[in-house]
């Protein structure tokens, strides 16, 4: 066991021990745990950690900025001096999207139509 494995453990037991862990929300229920399977078992603690954090990989962050533009896109109208702009920045967030190996089709809207027909065919 590491060096730090051993200390929190420690650390666990003593606030166990004083009752830190008593009444507290939740207890005596199942925890709501994440898939984490498909990630190495050293990189686990880290990436709950940065999870936790609100911290996300830069795919995701620029897939989340995507979104927002889109989103503004639809509630602009083309003659509208921010348009130009806007576009040309979700076209270049689309571009670095495709680039990491991501699907840009969600940008288009067809994916909660093409996911409710498979749902429906199975």
């Amino acid at each position: 066991m590491w060096l730090l494995d051993q200390w929190a453990e420690r650390h666990i037991t003593d606030a166990q021990r004083k009752g830190e862990f008593d009444n507290l929300p939740g207890q005596g229920q199942p925890l709501a745990l994440d898939d984490d399977s498909a990630v190495p078992e050293e990189l686990r603690s880290g990436y709950r950690l940065l999870k936790n954090a609100g911290c996300l990989p830069p795919e995701l962050e620029q897939r989340k900025e995507a979104m927002v533009l889109a989103d503004i896109l639809k509630g602009i109208q083309r003659e509208d001096e921010r348009y130009q702009e806007i576009s040309r920045r979700l076209a270049l967030m689309e571009l670095k999207l495709r680039q990491a190996g991501l699907n840009t089709d969600f940008l288009r809207g067809d994916y909660a139509g093409k996911l409710m027909q498979k749902i429906n065919e199975e």
